[in-house]
């Protein structure tokens, strides 16, 4: 059976220790997680997990149920390309010898929204955000035109569409 895609936004206790027993669930029942960012929300007493993993259709259900017996997890939702956005950040360090090369990667750098955000003799510095899809393709293009010096990815961030905010009901 083919796996699926997994996207949880996971309210927790905004206190030290968190990460590492949300982390330690899925290791346990050996779930691996894809991403995985946290931060606080906008009410400090909480922080969001955006977790994603590949399952079986079948675990999708005991994931959620697990999480929620943790008593520093107030509410887990399932995101849903349909219900939510999601955006990922890309930082790349880019081999830019000579001025048509970096004008070649300004050029690509607007095709894809990126900025500039550091400029050496040898090098440029990008930033990026987007779906995963589009940073991916984004690193190829990078990789087979230019050359990567060095890369930072953030894992996928993502929000319900709609009005509230996921710590409405607690």
């Amino acid at each position: 059976m083919a796996q699926v895609k997994l996207v949880l936004s996971v309210l927790v206790d905004n206190t030290s220790g968190v990460l590492q027993r949300v982390a330690s669930l899925f290791s346990r029942r050996g779930y691996n997680i894809s991403s995985l960012t946290v931060s606080e929300t906008e009410d400090p007493e909480f922080s969001r997990m955006t977790i994603e993993t590949y399952t079986d259709p079948e675990n999708v259900r005991q994931i959620k149920s697990q999480l929620l017996k943790l008593e520093i997890v107030k509410k887990v939702a399932e995101l849903t390309d349909e219900k939510s956005v999601s955006a990922e950040l890309l930082l790349v360090k880019v081999r830019a010898e000579g001025i048509d090369n970096k004008n070649a990667l300004l050029a690509l750098s607007t095709r894809y929204g990126a900025r500039v955000l550091d400029v050496s003799k040898t090098t440029m510095t990008l930033e990026s955000t987007g779906a995963g899809e589009v940073i991916d393709e984004f690193i190829k293009v990078l990789e087979s035109g230019f050359g990567i010096v060095e890369l930072a990815r953030t894992g996928v961030t993502s929000l319900e569409r709609g009005e509230g905010s996921f710590t409405d009901d607690i």
